[in-house]
């Protein structure tokens, strides 16, 4: 017997338990991306960017990322693995491209962790608030204190993390429910706003060259790209689905529903809010929102599904990270630690329990961004830079594989490979026009939301602490992926058509 614990022979390979269908691929992808969070929040931060253009950004940052799904689908037919885009490109481009796109999502989601759990805080505080709650002991309850919320939003983020450890049909369980109502209360609000709201609609907020300048165009993008992150979530849980193409319909699936949500979310809150009122509120617009409709008790059904969505969005960014890192350390390029699968569950728990140590550590680091809506801004901007740069890679890797497929048949060799590698390129081109604006916009550095070289500074870290991990798991654990991983079936497009009937 190997002493290596690292061991990844075929039999001992550690494998999950599959029990998951399209409707469970749903609820976690779904849940990932968490649209009413996306709304409840990124709706008003996107606003401070690009004014009373919400539907404009939602649609335009649509579609590049439908590229993005169609890359992601046809990558999962031939080759379903946990890694997803750290297996994929890893063997299309590089292996050091792969790893820097595997460890730049578990970065990415770990600092989304973290201003997630004080979104579930301030939530939970707002909720105290509308009860009468409005002091414990001598503490007076601020929903927009960093250092409040972050304290009660570990506490659920541990919980949730406790419940992903048990199984990941449980979880999708509990996500299916916590979705059902919010997406009831979204549309019973949303719909109502925009057959009531005071402002008149506009043709202007669908056209994206109302925008008010090429920085607020690309900035603007990206968050909208930030909020449609999370439905590749169907993709790391594609070895635990019965059939792998059930991944790629809920992956599919949950992409055009959040483009529905986001633009009746949009709509609805430009015609019940004032620009001023949109920018203003941050963290509460929700709420807000729900305040402006309906009185109490009713008008705290927002913010209760404001709350459901960030508790399923914590349980939902545990999971397929746990799940992308388990792959990553069968390969070597991690820890042990992160591939050891319960035998009572089938899942990963010890990496589970690790993923949300982390992002509660991280969580309590933020606090040095005193205010909420500044952590959220500064949190938005960085993951938005970083998720476009994974979601371009894994585009071009499409690209790569399928190349062939334009010589012999320029249709499929279209949808393929031009429409993921234009994609890519638009992404690409955003994230390095923004990271440039934000460079030329400040001549010293500050931890604040508003100081460009910090924003800059945030996903550059996060960058280059990719490469060092790369070097230390290509010559330090000696991880036979930067051997292997490079060209492997990169030329078999023809998997794609018999993977599909």
């Amino acid at each position: 017997m190997s002493d290596n614990p690292y061991s990844v022979d075929p039999p001992a390979r550690p494998a999950l338990r599959k029990s998951l269908g399209v409707l469970d691929g749903v609820a976690i992808a779904a849940s990932s991306t968490a649209a009413t969070t996306s709304i409840g929040i990124g709706l008003g931060v996107t606003a401070g960017v690009v004014g009373l253009h919400l539907p404009a950004i939602m649609l335009l940052a649509f579609l590049p990322i439908l590229g993005i799904a169609g890359a992601y689908s046809r990558l999962n037919k031939v080759e379903p693995n946990a890694g997803n885009g750290y297996v994929w490109v890893g063997r299309s481009l590089t292996p050091w491209l792969g790893f820097l796109v595997g460890w730049v999502n578990i970065v990415a989601v770990v600092a989304f962790l973290a201003y997630t759990t004080a979104v579930t805080g301030s939530a939970l505080l707002q909720l105290a608030g509308d009860a009468g709650v409005h002091r414990v002991g001598g503490l007076a309850l601020d929903p927009g204190s960093t250092a409040q919320t972050t304290a009660l939003g570990i506490l659920v983020l541990v919980a949730v993390t406790l419940t992903a450890v048990t199984g990941i049909r449980t979880a999708a369980r509990l996500q299916a429910g916590l979705l059902v109502f919010e997406y009831v209360v979204l549309l019973g609000f949303c719909g109502y706003g925009i057959v009531t709201g005071p402002h008149d609609f506009s043709l202007s907020w669908f056209d994206p060259f109302a925008i008010p300048s090429a920085t607020a165009l690309a900035q603007g993008m990206l968050l909208s790209v930030f909020c449609y992150w999370g439905f590749e979530s169907a993709f790391s849980v594609n070895e635990e689905v019965r059939d792998p193409r059930d991944a790629s319909k809920a992956g599919i699936t949950t992409l055009f529903t959040m483009l529905a949500l986001f633009l009746l979310g949009s709509v609805a809150f430009q015609r019940v809010l004032s620009e001023e009122e949109l920018v203003g509120h941050g963290p509460e617009g929700l709420a807000f929102f729900g305040e402006r409709l309906a009185s109490q008790p009713w008008a705290a059904l927002p913010l209760i599904a404001l709350m459901f969505s960030a508790v399923a969005s914590l349980q939902a960014g545990v999971i397929p990270t746990a799940r992308a890192m388990f792959a990553m350390s069968r390969d070597r390029t991690l820890g042990p630690v992160w591939s050891k699968v319960s035998p009572r569950y089938g899942t990963p728990a010890a990496g589970t329990v690790l993923i949300g140590s982390l992002a509660a550590v991280v969580a309590a680091l933020a606090l040095v961004i005193p205010r909420l809506a500044d952590m959220i801004m500064a949190t938005v901007s960085a993951v938005g830079i970083v998720v476009a740069l994974s979601y371009a890679l894994t585009a071009l890797a499409a690209a790569v594989r399928f190349r062939s497929l334009l010589r012999e048949d320029w249709r499929q060799g279209v949808r393929a490979v031009v429409l993921p590698a234009l994609s890519a390129a638009v992404l690409l081109g955003l994230g390095g026009y923004l990271g440039w604006s934000f460079y030329t916009s400040a001549d010293h550095f500050e931890v604040s939301a508003d100081n460009g070289w910090f924003l800059l500074a945030t996903p550059l870290a996060m960058i280059a602490s990719g490469f060092v991990a790369a070097a230390w798991a290509k010559w330090g654990r000696r991880s036979p992926y930067f051997r292997t991983g490079k060209g492997t079936d990169a030329d078999a497009p023809q998997l794609l058509t018999s993977a599909s009937r």
